[in-house]
């Protein structure tokens, strides 16, 4: 490979990684927002990682993580919230909690 080859492949690397920063930005600020409404209830919520599928990751603390609703406060509040803001969001996953 060429020297211009590999400055390309450098360059499109970087702007893979600052477009990926910039969403987890926006996953962080959506997460923020959400969490006064956790924490209320006990709860809280913390940013894990996203996938190269861009499914969220997070882990639930608190209430959340034990509480038996928290699979819906997961796909029907967190998940919705974060797809309508950040349309790239295809998911939002808890990797502490049990998919049963």
């Amino acid at each position: 490979m060429g020297q211009d080859a590999l400055q390309n492949r450098k360059l499109k690397l970087i702007k893979v990684m600052e477009t990926r920063e910039k969403l987890e930005g926006k996953i962080k600020n959506v997460i923020d927002q959400i969490r006064p409404y956790l924490v209320a209830d006990g709860g809280d919520i913390s940013y894990v990682n996203i996938t190269e599928d861009n499914t969220v990751n997070v882990e639930l603390h608190g209430a959340c993580a034990s509480c038996s609703m928290s699979i819906i406060t997961l796909k029907q509040g967190v998940e919705q919230a974060m797809i309508k803001a950040i349309p790239e969001v295809k998911a939002v996953e808890a990797i502490n909690l049990s998919p049963y």
